[in-house]
C-alpha cells in the first residue's frame, strides 16, 4: 500500500487550466465513482478548489495508478494529455504524505496560513467517505492531516496577522478601538476592497453602519445588505460627526474629504478618535488630515506595509510548522509500517487459537466427566498460555524496525503460516 498524489495548483497551472480541471456538482460524484472502478486504485479522494485540484489515492502500484489517473483527467475533462502533463505534479510515498500534510496546514497555499483550505480538505474527505471511496488507509491519513493542521494553528503564529487589504483594515481598527461593537462605521463609495473590509468589520462586531455613494440607489442596496442606513452623498460630512470608523473608496479623481472639513467635524466630535482608511486610487482623503489630533489616517500603501510585515512574520513561523509536518510524517509512516504485519499477527493468533481449541476438544473427549467449573478453568488457563506465547512475536511485529518484511517472513516460516492468508 502506498499514497499517491496527482494534481496541479496555482504555482503550476494558470486559471484557464485550473478551471477546466475543476470538479464541481455532479462532476465530483461521477469522478470519485469512476476512480473507484480502477483496479489500481484502492481508495481515492478528490480535492477541488479555485487554487488546486488534487487526487489522493491508495495504491499497490504508484506508477500504474499515476498513469491511470492522468489518462482519467485528460479524458474526463477533454484536455490533451500533453497539455495537462505540463501542469501536473506527482508525489508518492513519503513525499505524498508530506504534501498532503502541508496542504492541510496551509503551508502550500497561495497565502500561507489561510484557514479556508482545511475546511475544503475536510469537505473533500467527508464526501469521499460518504460515497465509500476511502478505507482504513486514507481515513487514517486524513485524520492525521487534520491533527497536523490543528498542531500548526496551536503551536505557531502562522495564521496571525492580516495578509489582505480588507483584513489589514480590520486589524488596524481593532488596535485603535478596544470594542468594535461600540463604534459606528461609514462606507464612502462602493469599491470592491472597501466593501470586503466593511463585511469584515461587521463580522467583527460593528453594528451601527452608514453607507453613502454618489448613486443613492447603490448606497441603499449596500445599506440593506449590511443592515445599515443609506446617507445622501451631499450630506455625508454631517454624518461623520457621529462616525468613528470610515472606509473611503470612490472613483473620484480628487479629494472628497479635506483637512478643513475634518477640523470642523473633530471640534463637534469633541476630539473623539476617528479611524479613516482611504483605499481609493487616486486618494480621496487629503493626507494632511493625518496631522490632526486623534485622527488615524491610512492609505493603500500603509496597508501594504502592514501586510508585508505580517507576511514576513508568517514566513518565520513557517519553519516551525514545517518541523511539525516532518514529525507527523514520520509518525504516519511508522503506523503504515505496522500494517504490513497485521495479516501475520491475525494469522498467528488464529493458528494458535485453532491449536488450542483442537487440543481442548481432544482432552475433553477423554475426560467427559469433568465439571463445568473445571472446564472453564482449563479453558482460561490455556487461553493465558497462548496469549503469553504469541505476545513476544506480536510485539516484535508491531515494533519499529528497518527489516519489517524480513521479520514478517521469518515469523510466518517459524510458525508454519507461510501459505495462510
Amino acid at each position: 500500500m502506498n499514497i499517491l498524489v496527482v494534481g496541479l495548483n496555482h504555482d503550476t497551472a494558470g486559471v484557464e487550466i485550473r478551471e477546466k480541471v475543476a470538479f464541481d456538482g455532479t462532476k465530483l460524484g461521477n469522478a470519485v465513482n469512476t476512480l473507484k472502478g480502477f483496479p489500481e486504485i484502492k481508495e481515492n479522494i478528490i480535492l477541488s478548489t479555485c487554487n488546486r485540484v488534487e487526487i489522493y489515492a491508495n495504491t499497490d502500484n504508484t506508477e500504474s495508478a499515476g498513469k491511470r489517473i492522468i489518462d482519467f483527467l485528460s479524458g474526463f475533462h477533454n484536455i490533451a494529455k500533453e497539455t495537462l502533463e505540463q501542469s501536473l505534479y506527482i508525489h508518492n510515498g513519503r513525499n505524498a504524505v508530506r504534501h498532503i500534510f502541508r496542504v492541510g496546514g496551509s503551508l502550500d497555499s497561495m497565502i500561507v496560513g489561510e484557514p479556508q483550505i482545511l475546511g475544503q480538505l475536510k469537505d473533500a474527505f467527508d464526501f469521499a467517505h460518504k460515497v465509500k471511496s476511502t478505507g482504513i488507509f486514507l481515513n487514517h491519513l486524513m485524520k492525521d492531516a487534520f491533527s497536523v493542521a490543528k498542531r500548526i494553528r496551536n503551536e505557531t503564529k502562522i495564521a496571525e496577522g492580516a495578509v489582505s487589504i480588507s483584513f489589514a483594515a480590520v486589524e488596524l481598527a481593532r488596535k485603535i478601538f478596544e470594542d468594535l461593537s461600540m463604534e459606528s462605521f461609514m462606507l464612502i463609495g462602493a469599491g470592491e476592497m472597501a466593501e470586503l473590509a466593511a463585511k469584515h468589520l461587521i463580522q467583527n462586531g460593528v453594528k451601527d453602519v452608514l453607507v453613502t455613494n454618489r448613486t443613492f440607489q447603490r448606497a441603499e442596496e449596500l445599506a440593506t445588505e449590511f443592515n445599515g442606513k443609506a446617507v445622501e452623498f451631499d450630506k455625508f460630512l454631517d454624518a461623520l460627526i457621529h462616525t468613528d470608523i470610515v472606509i473611503c473608496s470612490t472613483g473620484a479623481p480628487h479629494y472628497i474629504l479635506h483637512k478643513t472639513d475634518m477640523q470642523k467635524i473633530m471640534k463637534q466630535r469633541k476630539n473623539k478618535p476617528m479611524f479613516i482608511i482611504d483605499i481609493s486610487v487616486p486618494r480621496n482623503v487629503e493626507p494632511e488630515i493625518n496631522d490632526l489630533d486623534n485622527i488615524y489616517l491610512y492609505d493603500v500603501d500603509d496597508l501594504q506595509g502592514v501586510i508585508k510585515t505580517n507576511i514576513e512574520e508568517r514566513r518565520k513561523e513557517q519553519e516551525r510548522a514545517e518541523r511539525i509536518v516532518d514529525e507527523e510524517v514520520e509518525a504516519f509512516l511508522r503506523w503504515q509500517d505496522t500494517l504490513s504485519a497485521v495479516p501475520t499477527i491475525v494469522a498467528l493468533r488464529e493458528k494458535a487459537e485453532s491449536i488450542r481449541k483442537e487440543e481442548l476438544e481432544k482432552f475433553f473427549r477423554k475426560h467427559h466427566t469433568m465439571k463445568e467449573e473445571e472446564i472453564r478453568a482449563i479453558e482460561a488457563m490455556t487461553n493465558v498460555i497462548i496469549n503469553k506465547l504469541i505476545h513476544s512475536p506480536t510485539v516484535a511485529l508491531k515494533g519499529e524496525t528497518e527489516n519489517k518484511e524480513e521479520m514478517v517472513a521469518l515469523i510466518r516460516r517459524l510458525y508454519g503460516i507461510n501459505e495462510e492468508k
